[in-house]
């Protein structure tokens, strides 16, 4: 039996870069960096003062009623969906057949740790009645189900860093068995909180370069010192091609494949060799169809980090043979910052706008390259796509040793 197709028809975000995905696409397009000074109180009291916060708060476009019962993280989701619900064309479907996939890393965390500050200071009776359905980690998965009244499942996976490319893949996998013909799916994050950094700078995890945000996340500059925490979450609309095309759908790419592994090596360090990194290629690719030499693009997890980058960059040269030399690598965590759950999520809107528009991304902040590392980074001006049938790939890799690889083709 032929294998149902899947195609993307909606996108939708809200980042470091832009309130939207066109402002997002253009300030990436641009080499803009999102990351800045937090200036809130607490951020004297621990090491890192900067993040990707988002470029448009949720109180500039949602309504403060509305607020009070969502998470931070949840607040992306709904704004996000909205936008890719929009884009799709708000398809008429039977909500049998609609399905809601969207992740979280972390989920409430803010909420949790804001309700207990309540619950010391002020009491139980303060507590929030909406603190539960508030941090619980499907809460920005619920919220847009419920929006949507979709009924074919609403789902979680969470794999740290990992979590929003899986959601990805789970909702294509949704679509091909039949599950449902089309699937709000991505991720979110909101973890800017003095607990979450101290406790990633206790890991020696992020960039402490407080004096020069924007220039702070470098993935592959032999200078990195870290990843520079981000906010927000992207959202896709997948849709089964022919239901696609029947209601006459904009279609911006389709989704060929997924691969997924995990290393058994470390809870937060990646395994040196890559090898869980290059089965997770190599697993794409056959799901896909497709061989090393049609691949042209690729958006890298890259975080910024020092064992981190070389290893994947290690992992990609020896996954890609020879053929690394023609993919345009693009880090945009250089800009965005790291989303955590909803990295692997932004990166697809971004790899999807790279197809349509045949334009890969820059990767700004690399003064000099580590020379270690030997693929083909897309430095700090786009680079054009080639014409024809092309494909890309998207890395994302998670605490744990989550590996996630999802696989693109231009429509």
């Amino acid at each position: 039996m032929t294998r149902r197709r899947v195609v993307v028809t909606g996108l939708g975000a809200t980042t470091p870069l832009g309130g939207d995905v066109a402002t997002s696409w253009s300030a990436l397009l641009a080499g803009k960096s999102g990351v800045r000074t937090l200036n809130e109180e607490w951020a004297s009291t621990i090491p890192v003062t900067i993040a990707g916060r988002i470029a448009v708060e949720p109180s500039d476009v949602m309504d403060r009623v509305e607020m009070r019962r969502l998470d931070r993280s949840e607040q992306f989701a709904v704004i996000a969906a909205r936008e890719a619900w929009k884009d799709a064309g708000s398809p008429d479907v039977d909500l049998e057949r609609l399905g809601v996939v969207i992740a979280s890393g972390i989920g409430g965390v803010t909420t949790l740790l804001d309700q207990y500050d309540i619950l010391k200071e002020k009491g139980a009776r303060f507590v929030s009645p909406h603190t539960v359905p508030m941090l619980m980690p499907n809460g920005p998965a619920a919220n847009v189900g419920l929006e949507l009244k979709a009924r074919a499942g609403v789902h979680t996976p969470v794999s740290a860093c990992a979590s929003g490319a899986e959601a990805i893949g789970y909702a294509m996998e949704m679509i091909r068995n039949n599950r449902a013909e089309i699937i709000v799916t991505g991720g979110v994050e909101a973890a800017v909180h003095a607990l979450p950094m101290a406790a990633f700078a206790a890991m020696k995890a992020l960039s402490t370069r407080n004096d020069d945000p924007t220039r702070a996340s470098r993935p592959y500059d032999l200078d990195r010192d870290g990843f520079v925490l981000g906010e927000g979450g992207g959202i896709v609309v997948l849709e089964e091609l022919e239901h696609a095309k029947a209601r006459g759908a904009k279609i911006y790419a389709e989704i060929v494949g997924q691969g997924l592994t995990s290393d058994g090596y470390h809870i937060a360090a990646p395994n040196p060799d890559g090898s869980g990194v290059q089965r997770a290629i190599a697993y794409a690719l056959a799901d896909a169809g497709l061989t090393t030499r049609d691949v042209v693009h690729l958006n890298a997890h890259a975080t910024s980090t020092p064992a981190g980058d070389v290893a994947e960059a290690n992992a990609l040269r020896a996954a890609l043979g020879k053929d690394a030399d023609h993919v345009a690598v693009s880090a945009t965590k250089s800009m965005t910052g790291h989303l955590l759950g909803g990295a692997g999520a932004i990166e697809t809107v971004f790899i999807v706008k790279a197809l349509q528009e045949r334009m890969a991304p820059p990767t700004i902040n690399i003064d000099n390259l580590d020379p270690q590392v030997t693929i083909d980074v897309v430095g700090d001006k786009p680079r054009a796509l080639p014409a024809g049938d092309i494909a890309a790939l998207n890395d994302s890799f998670g605490f744990g040793g989550h590996n996630v690889v999802l696989a693109f083709r231009s429509y």
